[in-house]
Formats: structure tokens, C-alpha cells, sequence
């Protein structure tokens, strides 16, 4: 029987002979997604002064792409297993790519909202889909190597996001970073087609559709209640959002424990090893993401590097997690999971402990052993938990498990950005409060540089426009007595504008210390819960507790 890409893979008598060049392309469909988020940190300050942008809007530009992505994830992916993985991979391409144009046309705040929406339904599409085709196309003796360099990759797109954002910004307008996204996902779609063979569960009953809404109904409001909270005070929105996600969550449990075929066995949870690795990923990320949102900052802003300086600086990063992925490829059959996984998060929690020593006279050399360490801890214990994960799966639900392991994610770094983000605006603002007490600034313009730190860096540049121009006064007056006057007045400002630089520098790097005091806490303590749940090591997670699961099964079957 020839092998070719158009077979299923659940039809073939030996493993799929071009796997890796399979893996090539579901890396690459990973590489676009996850870029999509981090290449923004350093295009939305050239977004915000083109569009005008103001706090709120500049919030949902990011988010708008986040509440599509996680909300909709796990019934995209059960659709996905039911009718066909590679469709919802080439599919979500396609609305990845068009809402990428569309975000590189329009000319408002609403318009990039809305396009970076279209983007993460297709990124809704793309991202179980990879997971589910990886464990498909793999033998369980290769797919732990897989994952760990599908792992790696998410890992080099965090950090990859800001140098191609930064290059490009260097020649061209933010409206670059969203095209850049059309050729790979182009290439990407070509790859499918010719390298990923079809895939699609080989016993899938009715979709479970109540459910499949339910779960849109809860995620979405948990994500929106998550994002508007903590960044613009818990009104009547925020509340009712996170109502409507605790209503919508009770619900969801109700029906999936009482559905025959749920979308999602919410039973599966009680496992502690399947609980204890969901709760890991999150809560990576909950660092990851939040600690990204203000080193990016700091370094642009405090530390005065370019776009694309800012790039180039973020590499330790990605290096370490591909040292990381190959360490616990290495070690994980050896030592289990539970090892592994806790040491990385060890690991992240002593990279966050590092960044506390940050204050006003830190230079770019100390932010490199936390980004090592923190890169060597994502590669050490992510690949691990998703391998398990996945691992607890049927073949006909291998999409779903894909999308739990991705909504885990993205929780994660949804809660990292509210919440250590709101902790990191609320110790700015105090900190610059507290170091401009006693200044002859007016309250407006205090008021406006509390507002974020690059609000504070532009009051500051203000301030020095005024005293140069009062310079230039000074320079053409009529006498002597008013030249000085002027030059007295612009003296007073210059130093004046130093003074608020400085103190924006001192608080946001306070801010930093705090912030990161606040997330090592946070993820130390999880680390404790985690090492608990994870099982000894040679006590799989739920199906991979039994003889075999049934994508093992499936695939001993297709070797023999």
C-alpha cells in the first residue's frame, strides 16, 4: 500500500514515512499563532500613535484575538476530530491569513479589534488541530520527541515575535507585522496538502453541540471578566461577566456528566495526573505571559532599546528553551514526569525571585540569568505536561485534547497579563506618585504619566519640547533682562523633565521588582499543588493508566 499524503494515517500498515516533514508544517502553523501575540508587544507603541490610540483601545487590540482564540478552541477541535483535522488546520489558515490582510488595511482602532478577532477563530482552528494531528501521525515511541519540538517552537515564537516585529519595523510600518503573516500561512497551507496526511477520528458519534456552546458560553466570559476587571475596574460588565462564566461553567459540568458522549468528560479532571498537568500549563504561563508583558516594556521604555534591539535581546530566552527541550527529552523517560515538571517550575520561580533585585540602576545584564532560566524551565516541563495530556485521550478525541492543553494555555496567560499586569500598573502608579510628591509639575500631567510608563516617558518628553523651545526664545529676545528670564524658566523645565524621567525609570522598575515578587509567589505555590497531583513516576494520567490508550492501540495496530 503506497504511503502518500493524501492516506489517513489511521489506514496506514506503518508509520507515516513523512511524519517530521509533517511536523515541519504543524510547527510552523504554531510559529504564526503564537507570533501573532508576541510581535504586538513591540508594534503597538507605533499602533498607538498612528490610530490614536487610547488605553482601553490598545487593551482589546490584544485581547480581541485572545477571547475567540481560547473560547472557542474545544468545540472547533471535536468538529475537527469528527470530520477532518487536516480541513480545520488548512481552514483555520485561510481565516488566519484574511483576518492578517485585513488587519494590514484598515485605519481604526475597531477595524484591528475586529481583525485580530477573525484571527484567533482561525487560530481556534490551528492550534488543536496541530496537537491532534502531531498524535496522530506520530507512534507513541516517537511522539514525546515530537512534542518536545512543538514545545520548542512555541518557545521560539515568544521570543521570535519581537526580533521579525522589530526588523520589520526598522523599514516599515506596523501594518507589516500583520502581513508577515500571510506568506508562512500560504507556504503552511501548500504543506498541508502535500506533507500532513488526512486525519479524522475513526469512530466519532454526534457531536455534542449543547455542550460545545456552553463551553464558547463560559471561556469567553471568563477570559472577558479576566481582561476588563483588573485593567478597567470590576463595573457592571466585568461582574455580569463573570456571573455569566461561573452560570456557564456549572451548566457545562452538569451536561457533560449527565451526556452520553460529552465533548469533553469532565471526569477526566478527578485524575490527578491529567488535573495536576492542565494546572501546570496554566500556571506557566500565567508567569510567562505576565513576566513577558513588562520585561518587553522595560526594556523599550526604561532601558531605551528599539523594536528590533528589544528582539535580538528576548533570544536567551528562546535559546534556553530549546536546551530545556532537549534535557527533558533526555530525562523525562528516565527520572518521569513529576520530576521533570517540577524543577521547571522550580525554575520559573527562581527566574521571577531573580528579577525582584530590578530597581533604577539595573542594566540589560541583569535580566539575562532569569530569561536563561526561565527559557530552561519551559522547555524542562511543558513538553511533559502536553505529553500527557494528550496521552489521556481516545483517537477520536484527540482534537479535543489538544484544544484542553491549549485553553489551559491560554487561561494561563490571560490571567498572567490581568492580573500581574493590573499589579504592575497599580505599583507603577503608586511608586511615581510617591517619587513625584512635592513637584511643581501640574496634577493633569502627573495624572497622565501614573496612567503607564510610557505615558510617564512621554509627559517627561513634554516637558523637555517646552524648555527647548523656551531655549529658543531665550536665544531671539530683545534684552537682556528677558533673555534671562526665558533661560531661567527653560533651566527650571530641562531639570524638571529630567526629574520625571527618572522617576518614571525608578517607578516602573519598582513596579518590576513587585510585580515579579507577586508571580514567583504565585508560582511557587502552585509548583507545591502540582507536585503533589502529578503522580509518581510509572503511574500514567487516565487513559494512559490502562494496558494501552487508544491512540496507542490504534497505532501498535497499524505497525504490525
Amino acid at each position: 500500500m503506497p504511503l502518500v499524503a493524501n492516506q489517513p494515517v489511521e489506514k496506514m500498515d506503518r508509520p507515516y514515512p513523512r511524519r517530521w516533514w509533517a511536523l515541519l508544517v504543524l510547527c510552523l502553523s504554531l510559529l504564526i499563532i503564537v507570533m501573532a501575540n508576541t510581535a504586538l508587544t513591540v508594534a503597538a507603541p507605533d499602533m498607538t500613535k498612528d490610530l490614536g490610540l487610547n488605553s482601553a483601545d490598545l487593551q482589546w487590540v490584544v485581547d480581541g484575538y485572545t477571547v475567540p482564540y481560547a473560547a472557542l478552541m474545544l468545540l472547533l477541535g471535536a468538529i475537527g476530530d469528527k470530520y477532518s483535522r487536516r480541513g480545520a488546520l488548512v481552514l483555520g489558515l485561510l481565516v488566519f491569513g484574511g483576518g492578517s490582510i485585513a488587519g494590514s488595511l484598515v485605519d481604526s482602532a475597531n477595524g484591528v479589534i475586529t481583525a485580530r478577532a477573525v484571527m484567533g477563530v482561525g487560530a481556534a482552528m490551528i492550534m488543536p488541530a496541530t496537537l491532534s494531528l502531531l498524535a496522530a501521525t506520530f507512534p507513541r515511541a516517537e511522539r514525546a520527541k515530537a512534542i518536545v519540538i512543538w514545545t520548542a517552537t512555541a518557545g521560539l515564537a515568544i521570543a521570535a515575535g519581537p526580533l521579525v516585529a522589530g526588523a520589520l519595523l526598522e523599514d516599515h510600518g506596523w501594518s507589516s507585522t500583520f502581513l508577515i503573516n500571510v506568506p508562512v500561512a500560504a507556504l503552511a497551507i501548500v504543506g498541508a496538502f502535500t506533507l500532513v496526511p488526512p486525519s479524522k477520528a475513526s469512530t466519532h458519534g454526534r457531536i455534542d453541540y449543547v455542550g460545545g456552546l456552553l463551553s464558547v458560553v463560559w471561556v469567553a466570559a471568563l477570559i472577558f471578566a479576566i481582561i476588563e476587571g483588573p485593567h478597567f475596574g470590576w463595573d457592571g460588565k466585568a461582574i455580569g461577566a463573570a456571573a455569566v462564566a461561573g452560570v456557564g461553567l456549572l451548566l457545562f459540568v452538569l451536561w457533560e456528566l449527565r451526556h452520553p458522549r460529552p465533548v469533553l468528560d469532565v471526569r477526566r479532571f478527578l485524575d490527578r495526573g491529567f488535573a495536576g498537568s492542565n494546572l501546570a500549563v496554566a500556571l506557566f504561563f500565567l508567569a510567562v505571559f505576565g513576566a513577558f508583558y513588562f520585561l518587553t516594556q522595560h526594556l523599550q521604555f526604561v532601558l531605551g532599546f528599539n523594536a528590533l534591539e528589544t528582539g535580538v535581546r528576548m533570544l536567551p530566552l528562546a535559546g534556553a528553551v530549546f536546551v530545556g527541550s532537549a534535557l527533558t527529552g533526555f530525562l523525562t523517560p528516565r527520572l518521569g514526569m513529576k520530576a521533570t515538571v517540577t524543577a521547571g517550575m522550580v525554575g520559573g520561580t527562581v527566574a521571577l525571585a531573580l528579577l525582584t533585585r530590578i530597581d533604577a540602576a539595573s542594566s540589560y545584564g541583569d535580566f539575562v540569568p532569569p530569561l536563561v532560566i526561565l527559557g530552561l524551565a519551559i522547555g524542562l516541563a511543558l513538553s511533559p505536561c502536553t505529553d500527557a495530556i494528550m496521552g489521556a485521550f481516545p483517537e477520536s478525541e484527540l482534537g479535543v485534547g489538544g484544544a484542553v492543553n491549549d485553553t489551559s494555555l491560554e487561561l494561563g496567560g490571560s490571567l498572567g497579563i490581568a492580573v500581574l499586569g493590573s499589579v504592575l500598573a497599580g505599583s507603577y502608579s503608586s511608586h511615581l506618585a510617591d517619587g513625584t510628591k512635592g513637584s511643581q509639575l501640574p496634577a493633569s500631567a502627573l495624572d497622565t504619566a501614573q496612567d503607564s510608563v510610557g505615558a510617564g516617558y512621554a509627559v517627561a518628553q513634554g516637558i523637555g519640547e517646552k524648555a527647548q523651545a523656551l531655549a529658543g526664545q531665550a536665544a531671539k529676545a530683545t534684552s537682556a533682562e528677558q533673555a534671562a528670564q526665558l533661560k531661567g524658566q527653560a533651566g527650571q523645565l530641562a531639570q524638571g523633565a529630567k526629574d520625571m524621567a527618572e522617576a518614571v525609570g525608578s517607578a516602573f522598575s519598582d513596579a518590576v521588582a513587585h510585580t515579579s515578587l507577586i508571580g514567583a509567589v504565585v508560582l511557587g505555590a502552585g509548583t507545591v499543588l502540582v507536585a503533589v497531583l502529578l503522580p509518581r513516576r510509572g503511574r500514567g494520567t487516565g487513559a494512559a493508566q490502562t494496558e494501552e490508550s487508544a491512540p496507542e492501540r490504534e497505532l501498535t495496530r497499524t505497525t504490525r
